[in-house]
């Protein structure tokens, strides 16, 4: 069974949460407060954090950062209120995997729910395999080495510290390089589900995976922007 970490400190909506995700097999533990769920982080294992915005005390936002800088791969989908651009835009770029507004369809939060799950799976799919295999399997483009078991990423034989989505992202431009994806098709192939309005998601994972490849994330050699299209992997770009 797949634990939740829900971390709302309105009651009803924490309410309403659980017992419409009561058909979907999940523990789900209720925190009202930032510091009790940064506390039980210490000491239990989640595989997915729904974590609102506006909390008591330490916000979401700071939430979501020390929970990001503690456990690299953890699952978190942020919930904000529909005029909170800036909290949006911020939650990504503090490591959010995903974001949804209030007020939000029950039958879309369980779709994004379901989508940050299988790729939680699979992570632990690629964890197990690396353990059992005694040699693991690598996409090698130039200088750019994935370990697509160990979920590691090299560049010029220097790990580079990325998390879940930012693997996934960089993974899947680099299994098809020179190939111009839309921010919806990579919706659809990296978070696993296409609603217009999120396309922001793709931007700031970008940007965000741009801060740790390249030499400059303002003039990108790797993870290149094709105007008016989407964005590619350039070979040229890892070359070794």
């Amino acid at each position: 069974m797949d634990r939740v970490l829900l971390v709302e400190d309105d009651l009803d909506i924490a309410e309403l949460i659980q017992v419409n995700l009561q058909d979907m097999s999940l523990e789900i533990i209720h925190q009202s407060t930032g510091e009790t769920a940064l506390a039980l982080l210490e000491n239990s294992h989640f595989d997915l954090i729904i974590l609102d915005v506006m909390l008591p005390g330490i916000s979401g936002l700071d939430v979501c950062r020390q929970a990001r800088e503690k456990y690299p791969e953890q699952s978190i989908l942020m919930l904000t209120s529909r005029d909170s651009e800036i909290d949006r835009v911020l939650g990504l770029e503090l490591g959010a995997d995903d974001y949804m507004t209030k007020p939000f369809s029950i039958r879309e939060l369980q779709a994004r729910i379901r989508a940050q799950l299988r790729k939680v799976h699979l992570i632990a799919e690629r964890t197990k395999a690396c353990q059992q295999e005694s040699k693991a399997t690598r996409l090698t483009l130039g200088a750019l080495q994935i370990d697509n078991l160990s979920h590691k990423t090299y560049l010029k034989g220097k790990e580079i510290p990325l998390t879940s989505t930012e693997f996934d992202l960089l993974y899947f431009l680099a299994s098809h390089p020179e190939q111009v994806f839309s921010r919806e098709q990579l919706l659809s192939s990296v978070w696993g589900y296409h609603h217009l309005g999120y396309e922001h998601t793709v931007n700031s994972h970008i940007n965000r995976l741009r801060t740790k490849v390249e030499k400059n994330a303002a003039k990108p050699e790797i993870v290149q922007t094709v105007w008016g299209v989407g964005y590619k992997l350039s070979k040229q770009g890892v070359a070794a």
